[in-house]
């Protein structure tokens, strides 16, 4: 018997990686690289820089300024080129497509010109408001960013949901006061408590008579 969870609100907020954009093999061509070149462990690297802006992530590795610059440039450019290795989300196009275009944005952790570049590489409507990196002071698990977004559509973010995967992003939108939804299997105290669906398949939107969005869990 499937069980169905409604939620009702006047925004919605998608991280990109991992909810709208399967990037994995993105993360861990940049990773890899950058593990291999300072002699890390990239399964480490990978899972610290999982839902992180990636200057955070090289700055934890790096203390020289010149290099931390380098790799920057160098993950900024494969960001921006890397297009075969991304893909849609399942649902991602179908669930933005039916959502007023004015009641969504992205906030991510990655630089925002090429998150815009990656999300219409897979197909998916760029959003008109969207948060990247270079917008906020302190990325993710720093509310910052959820709020700018909320406040970039106009509304509080009480009346938005954030869908999110990671650990990070979750305490993020929790942090900014959205409700927030889980896409996908990762598991953390955080992630672990909050409704979840396995990909956007499992989500449909329907605006109701007084302008609100009724989001459909199942």
């Amino acid at each position: 018997m499937t069980t169905e969870t409604r939620l009702q609100v006047k925004g919605v907020l998608f991280d990109m990686d991992g909810t709208l954009v399967d990037s994995n093999a993105l993360v861990d061509v940049i990773w890899n690289e950058f593990s291999d070149a300072h002699g890390l462990d990239s399964t480490e690297v990978r899972a610290y820089a999982h839902g992180r802006p990636s200057r955070a992530t090289v700055a934890t590795y790096l203390d020289d300024e010149a290099q931390i610059a380098h790799w920057i440039d160098r993950i900024h450019h494969l960001e921006g080129s890397l297009f075969d290795a991304v893909k849609e989300i399942a649902g991602a196009r179908a669930l933005v497509a039916s959502l007023p275009s004015e009641r969504w944005a992205v906030v991510t952790s990655a630089i925002r010109e090429p998150a815009r570049a990656r999300i219409g590489a897979v197909g998916i409507q760029v959003p008109d408001v969207l948060i990247g990196a270079d917008d906020v002071t302190h990325g993710k698990p720093d509310p910052e960013g959820y709020r700018a977004g909320a406040a970039a559509l106009g509304l509080d973010p009480a009346d938005c949901v954030v869908f999110e995967d990671t650990d990070a992003g979750a305490k993020a939108g929790l942090a900014a006061g959205c409700a927030v939804v889980v896409v996908g299997a990762g598991h953390s105290d955080t992630l672990d408590t909050l409704p979840r669906v396995p990909d956007l398949t499992h989500v449909s939107a329907t605006v109701d008579a007084h302008s609100g969005i009724v989001l459909t869990l199942t």
